[in-house]
């Protein structure tokens, strides 16, 4: 079976293309551990883990903590 000229144009365009789109797809890291780790560093860098969270995380702990103290004597 002969293949035409044009259709064969068109397959080693289509093959030009998918390895173009294969290439942009390439990834600089090797694992997902060492793309994780390179995460978290950046980000500390940009100081997104700071200890902000964790006071907010107590004063909504007080705030429950006083409504069930306030709902128990409610009902005592």
């Amino acid at each position: 079976m002969r293949i035409s000229r044009t259709t064969h144009n068109d397959l080693l365009s289509l093959e030009a293309a998918a390895t173009v789109a294969r290439s942009g797809f390439a990834c600089i890291f090797s694992s997902s551990d060492e793309y994780e780790r390179a995460l978290i560093t950046e980000r500390r860098a940009q100081g997104r883990y700071t200890g902000r969270q964790n006071s907010w995380m107590v004063t909504a702990l007080i705030a429950l903590a006083l409504a069930f103290a306030g709902v128990i004597i409610y009902w005592v």
